[in-house]
């Protein structure tokens, strides 16, 4: 470990080093330079009226923002570095050859129609699917235990084996406070505190004055009471640091000209995504041409790979043709180095409720990816990794709601068999659209996805009454099959808050 003092130094220099190389950066440079001629800007004087200009002009609370969106993304440095080649990133990493010029006439012509004219996907079928995934995790054993070795491990009867610390009701209690019986909450009707429509009006003026601040971390705490539907767009992209400048707007320009001229292999793995899922679901057909253009976007965004300095998985790798395993005609491919699998359309597909405009959209998804959902299908120790996501599930079910775990066990219906595919996919598809934006509401309000698990137990204990009726994994699925109805924040309040510990 190192010594906070170290550590600081650290995540100082990272951040510094981080933001120099942005636009804002620049931007910052030039407004110093305007205020430079200023009657007010003194000689004598001239580090502080300079400082004092750019926090009365607004362009220190926008540094701040920006140093606490870098807070929120990278871990401490007490972490092992990543490899280095994580950071590069390629130039010359189209692995096809370019898109004739017709055919590039002809897609930028139906680049708002692009789900008409999509390839012949008959051969083509998903990497693999959720499913898939949790059969690798299940094989995942940590070679320094062998199971009853470790005490507080030794009884877990799920499917996750390996020992990793996960949180207990009275830590998760404490995490979630805000969402206590005492706490207003958008998602709740009955509130027996404060009439509905009182709390509501008032955490409605909140929420504008917080937006009118333009404080980042001040509407991250905001959100953990949910967001009124009106202020949601604002607040998320304020959280998330996103302004949708030009220089954004040019940068996916940029990529959906390279979508245009080049033709690529995971094109056709994007098409076949969207048509099995966000194109057959009653909330999300409508956006299947957005969804095409976001992430075919995506795919090529090199920027994306930055997010493997702080992610355990490593990009793959091909090797222009001819140079097989040899290391400098290797590019990451695709060219983001996501593999999209079974199901990843449904990521992008409930923010195209809230935001309209292709470009802001796109950046809204990428930084939702590289903060929370690339760790729903990488395997690492991390607490919101879909490891400890699977592991705190079952333990939660195991621990209090032991008659019902053990029964399905018995019968064959282990829990997270059911349940994965929903964490994986963060509840999208799941929940009815309303009721997955307040659950993502609160994802963002507390940087962590562990409120997924906690969640899918929710629904366990909801529906435990039928479960414990079932004779097969079929009915247990059955049972579960429909959670449009649900109402989130009810769930996590019963549970958390009515749970005896």
């Amino acid at each position: 470990m190192l010594d906070p003092d170290s550590g600081l130094s650290l995540t100082i220099a990272r951040i510094v080093r981080r933001l120099q190389g942005s636009s804002l950066h620049s931007q910052l440079e030039r407004q110093a330079r305007v205020s430079l001629h200023k009657p007010e800007i003194k000689l004598e004087s001239l580090k502080e009226d300079i400082k004092d200009f750019l926090k009365t002009s607004g362009w220190e609370k926008k540094l701040q923002n920006a140093v606490y969106s870098e807070l929120n993304v990278f871990p401490s440095p007490c972490h092992p570095a990543a490899p280095p080649e994580h950071m590069k990133e390629p130039l010359a990493y189209m692995r096809k050859a370019q898109r004739p010029a017709s055919e590039q006439k002809e897609l930028l012509n139906k680049w708002n129609e692009i789900g008409t004219d999509e390839p012949d996907l008959s051969l083509f079928r998903p990497v693999y699917a959720p499913k898939d995934f949790l059969e690798v995790l299940m094989n995942l054993r940590n070679p320094n235990y062998e199971n009853g070795e470790q005490p507080s491990f030794r009884n877990h009867l799920g499917l996750i084996q390996v020992p990793l610390k996960v949180k207990d009701i009275p830590e998760l209690k404490e995490d979630f406070s805000e969402l206590g019986l005492n706490t207003g909450q958008l998602g709740i009707d009955d509130s027996a505190q404060v009439p509905p429509e009182f709390f509501e009006n008032e955490h409605v003026r909140v929420g504008q004055k917080v937006l009118a601040e333009q404080d980042s971390a001040a509407a991250q705490q905001y959100v953990r009471q949910g967001c009124p539907t009106a202020l949601r767009a604002d607040l998320w992209a304020l959280i998330l640091n996103i302004s949708n400048q030009p220089e954004d707007i040019l940068y996916y320009e940029q990529l959906k000209s390279n979508v245009i001229q080049y033709d690529l292999l995971v094109d056709s793995l994007i098409y076949k995504d969207v048509k099995l899922t966000a194109s057959n679901d009653d909330y999300y057909f409508v956006f299947e041409d957005y969804l095409y253009q976001v992430l075919l976007c995506f795919s090529r965004d090199t920027s994306v790979l930055e997010h493997f300095t702080y992610s355990s998985a490593t990009p793959p790798k091909s090797y222009i043709r001819g140079k097989l395993g040899i290391e400098e005609y290797a590019v990451f491919y695709p060219p983001n180095g996501v593999i999209p699998f079974h199901g990843f359309s449904m990521y992008v597909a409930p923010l195209c409720f809230l935001y309209h405009e292709p470009s802001k959209l796109y950046q809204i998804f990428r930084e939702m990816y590289v903060r929370f959902f690339f760790r729903l299908h990488s395997i690492s120790s991390h607490p919101s990794g879909i490891v400890s996501l699977c592991l705190l599930f079952e333990t939660l079910l195991q621990t209090h709601l032991p008659q019902l775990f053990y029964h399905l066990r018995e019968i064959g219906a282990q829990p997270l068999r059911i349940s994965f595919k929903w964490m994986v996919r963060a509840f999208s598809g799941y929940l009815a659209t309303d009721q997955l934006l307040l659950l993502w509401d609160r994802i963002l309000g507390y940087n962590s996805l562990e409120i997924l698990a906690v969640l899918a137990a929710a629904v366990f204990a909801f529906r435990a009454v039928n479960l414990m009726e079932v004779t097969s994994l079929a009915a247990a699925e059955a049972v579960l099959a429909d959670l449009s109805t649900l109402k989130v924040m009810p769930l996590l309040q019963i549970f958390l808050f009515a749970t005896v510990t």
